[in-house]
């Protein structure tokens, strides 16, 4: 067996060993309210996160090109409450725009 499979059995394991963790640990009882409330927002926070870096990080730079006008497109999107599929084809339109306007 070669070494990236067993670092991916190993990773299995973990994954599953973390998983299994909570519930063995709190046994059927019910989160505090406070640590639900930082539950609750470390997926949308981890989520911006990733957002953020892929849109303006390249490499080890900030990088502000056509990408973020399809964030921005995005983001005026959503707040107007359109569909997620609407949003995705007009942010993809309007980074795709911008890189035919010159924008690198």
């Amino acid at each position: 067996m070669s070494t990236a499979w067993v670092v991916v059995l190993a990773v299995g394991v973990g994954t599953i060993g973390i998983k299994a963790a909570g519930p063995v640990l709190l046994g059927g009882r019910a989160l505090p309210a406070r640590v639900q409330g930082v539950v609750t927002l470390l997926a949308p926070a981890l989520l911006a996160a990733l957002v953020a870096t892929a849109a303006v990080g390249t490499g080890q730079q900030l990088v502000l090109d056509a990408r973020i006008i399809g964030l921005g497109v995005a983001g005026f999107a959503i707040w107007l409450r359109a569909p997620i599929l609407l949003v995705v084809v007009l942010a993809a339109a309007a980074a795709a725009l911008a890189r035919v306007a010159g924008i690198p």
